[in-house]
């Protein structure tokens, strides 16, 4: 078959802008290095969660919110300074980005078949000044069907196009080089690995048993980010987050690896802001594990004390779902790559979710009943399971056997009963009025004002020592890879830039591997929802494109 594009990576934004151009009539070649049980990429393992601006379920709940209010919020968190070279592209993918999320994408989506959870959640709520980092209001829209929900609509058109014989899909076709003519991509050759049967996630053999070489313009790379190779991240890490975690956990599979940025660099692709990137501080060790080094994500509410390895109360606003990059900052920065959530059994029961489609399996299984059940007394099954059988989590009925049990756990004998005693005391000092100068109270107190938060996110105020609210938890976090926020630089159409700022002809990108769009659009910070986002409309933008040209 003669094909008029091939496009690199099945993930989200691979499969977006697959489907986009086989709706034009186009012939594509879709390769990926995994089995097809993986098709959808990381995007399925997700939460589903969508920035949307002003949408119908924001309305529903109060929400006041715009176009100007999310554009404050983004320039406010992503702290382009580089707008000459490295932002310029990332800047003009913000903005257009942000008009998507205000505008036509939730219509979009809905027209496909997407719904999404009536609760909206206010996710990196920031806690600075009104132009600074963070939401101003929630927008984070949980897809109903989570990783799954988002995939499938998409899935499903590149399947139809399957069918028809518009799109030739090829799993275990790993790209090693692509070809160039006279400066223009104008194909790409690789190596095909042994069929395997590991399970979606699962690492896969890396044995070749064939080569291939196909030839097509133009190519497109959608490959994803470097989240599961702790060695670029490592490589790529900017002192301004401190050293460099040596003992991460990963929040993605192993094929994660980054290694089609080099590819792709080593035929004219320009790579920007690669010092830009997002890991998150409030990792756990998977008890049942997919992948290596297998960590999840807390999505925590605003309660928990967080303190560091020696039991210091961590400072104004490095609060529990604030700000990721200035928590991991603060952590780093101490010496030790670990810290502590204290909390109370009444805080968890409310507070605690776990970020992934299967650790969610009543969203995930689009269950209206299971959804309904997170509201009776008791922690959700999946947090149940780790409180019962993950490594990380201590729990005692009073604060000396907790501090006790932390010691236990990490054997640094760091914590003191005393000082931790003294912080948590005088926290709880300040339950007894309605107003206090503890900002995180103040914080929690605020948070309850949003509807949403007071039903299913934030627990009433009380004091964390008085035994009724009890037991006492301690759960120890880890920082756990996830996305790459810089890549290779692109415009608006998702043309892949060389070091002059032109076009490489025949050469495309889409999703993480470009930083979600030219490099970076989010800067040095996201706002959460952004990710499974910025493939769709980069998928679309680049698959548009293209069709237009062809």
């Amino acid at each position: 078959m003669k094909f008029d594009v091939i496009v690199v990576g099945a993930g989200l934004a691979g499969l977006v802008a697959t489907a986009e151009l086989a709706e034009a009539g186009k012939k594509v070649l879709l390769l990926d290095q995994e089995p097809e049980a993986s098709m959808g990429g990381q995007a399925w393992w997700s939460f589903g969660g969508l920035f949307l601006v002003d949408s119908p379920e924001q309305r529903r709940l109060g929400i006041k919110d715009s176009r100007e209010l999310a554009w404050q919020d983004w320039i406010g968190s992503a702290g382009f300074d580089r707008e000459k070279d490295e932002d310029y592209w990332g800047k003009k993918w913000a903005q257009a980005y942000v008009d998507f999320a205000s505008g036509e994408k939730r219509e979009w989506l809905y027209q496909m078949g997407v719904r999404f959870f009536p609760v909206v959640g206010w996710a990196e709520r920031g806690g600075y000044l009104a132009d600074g980092h963070g939401n101003s209001v929630p927008r984070f829209h949980i897809v109903w069907g989570t990783g799954p929900g988002i995939v499938e609509p998409f899935e499903k058109k590149v399947r139809n196009a399957m069918s028809a014989g518009l799109v030739d899909y090829r799993p275990r076709h790993r790209v090693n080089e692509l070809l160039t003519e006279n400066g223009a991509v104008v194909g790409v050759n690789g190596s095909i690995l042994v069929p395997s049967s590991a399970a979606r996630g699962q690492a896969s053999s890396r044995e070749v048993i064939s080569d291939f070489e196909f030839q097509a313009q133009p190519v497109i790379v959608t490959s994803g980010g470097i989240g599961g190779n702790p060695d670029l991240i490592r490589k790529n890490w900017p002192p301004r987050l401190g050293k460099a975690p040596q003992n991460m956990i990963s929040g993605v599979p192993d094929h994660v690896d980054g290694r089609m940025l080099e590819i792709t660099e080593n035929a004219g692709g320009r790579i920007v802001n690669r010092d830009r990137m997002w890991h998150y501080t409030e990792g756990i060790k998977n008890w049942n594990p997919i992948w290596s080094n297998h960590g999840i994500r807390i999505l925590p509410g605003p309660s928990s004390i967080w303190i560091d390895a020696k039991g210091n109360r961590f400072q104004t606003p490095n609060f529990p779902g604030f700000d990721t990059l200035g928590t991991l900052e603060a952590i780093q920065k101490t010496g030790y790559e670990y810290s502590w959530f204290i909390l109370t059994q009444k805080i968890i029961e409310k507070e605690f979710a776990l970020s992934g489609s299967e650790q969610n399996p009543d969203l995930t299984g689009k269950s209206i009943k299971k959804v309904l059940s997170r509201v009776l007394p008791g922690p959700t099954a999946p947090v149940k399971a780790f409180m019962d059988t993950g490594e990380d989590f201590v729990i005692a009925d009073n604060l000396s056997e907790l501090v006790e049990g932390m010691n236990r756990l990490t054997g640094d004998n760091l914590l003191t009963l005393n000082e931790i005693e003294r912080q948590i005391a005088a926290r709880d000092r300040e339950m007894d009025n309605k107003f206090t100068k503890d900002l995180q109270v103040t914080a929690i107190r605020g948070a309850r004002n949003y509807v949403g938060d007071k039903l299913i996110r934030v627990a009433s105020p009380h004091k964390l020592l008085d035994p009724k609210n009890g037991p006492l938890i301690a759960v120890r976090l880890h920082i756990v890879s996830r996305k790459t926020l810089g890549g290779l630089q692109t415009d608006l159409s998702g043309r892949v830039l060389n070091s002059a700022g032109e076009p490489v002809p025949g050469l495309y990108a889409a999703g993480e591997v470009c930083g979600f769009g030219g490099g970076g659009v989010h800067g040095y910070r996201a706002l959460e929802g952004t990710f499974l986002g910025g493939c769709l409309f980069t998928g679309r933008q680049a698959g548009r494109a293209l069709a237009k040209e062809l």
